[in-house]
């Protein structure tokens, strides 16, 4: 698609923020006015479409598509995207260790352990650690209270925590990349560590690399967006 505007340009109303494209509001892709909660946000997103040159690329709006999505689908099903969340803990990466006589434990315990404890202070609550990889359910009411505080974020953190969760395959790492001094790259490794390992121990394929490239930005954009939400 040729660039069908010249200026872009952003407005406040009620509270939200809106980006305009020769003065007029953007909306989401079922139609709703997009608009987003922070000026930071709404900066983010009209960075996109100014940064587009004669012929907009489609895959160059990651931040407009999550803002649609957290306004078109997050924003009426909050419950339900907290429930799907939830179900991340029982498969939590940093849950699952190697077994006593493998030596990448050493390794898994001393990055994942301080991360897993400090998120069991906070929420109030203890998570089981697993060894091997036989699936174990964690305790009903420890998800219970997971969920219920996942549902009253706002649509457009609940967003960012749903990408950053997925691609990191863990409900803890998604929810302390929340936290006011959380440090996102340290986060992605740490997340990332078993596939580092058997890339280290058994040869870096590049196409693999490219991919673990890939999705380390989509979690540190995710981020952003939630970051940007409540700035």
């Amino acid at each position: 698609m040729k660039r069908f505007y010249d200026t872009v340009g952003t407005r406040e109303r009620d509270g939200a923020w809106q980006v305009t494209l020769d003065g007029r509001g953007l909306k989401t892709v079922k139609g709703a006015d997009q608009m987003v909660p922070s000026r930071k946000l709404v900066e983010a997103l009209a960075s996109e479409w100014d940064n587009q040159s004669e012929d907009l690329d489609p895959a160059s709006f990651p931040m407009r598509d999550m803002a649609d999505y957290a306004i078109d689908v997050v924003a009426h099903s909050r419950g339900e995207v907290a429930s799907k969340l939830v179900t991340y803990a029982d498969t939590d990466t940093l849950l699952y260790r190697a077994d006593r006589d493998e030596a990448i434990l050493a390794k898994q315990e001393a990055t994942w352990e301080p991360i897993l404890t400090a998120f069991e202070k906070r929420e109030g609550l203890t998570l089981k650690r697993v060894s091997g990889v036989i699936h174990a359910l964690q305790d009903k009411p420890a998800l219970a209270k997971l969920r219920d505080k996942m549902a009253g974020f706002d649509p457009f953190t609940l967003a960012g925590l749903e990408a950053m969760t997925s691609l990191a395959a863990s409900l803890t790492i998604g929810l302390t990349a929340l936290e006011p001094d959380a440090d996102p790259v340290a986060l992605w490794q740490a997340a990332s560590l078993e596939e580092e390992w058997q890339a280290d121990e058994w040869g870096r394929d590049y196409e693999a690399e490219e991919r673990r490239a890939t999705r380390q930005t989509d979690f540190l954009r995710a981020y952003e967006f939630a970051k940007a939400t409540a700035a």
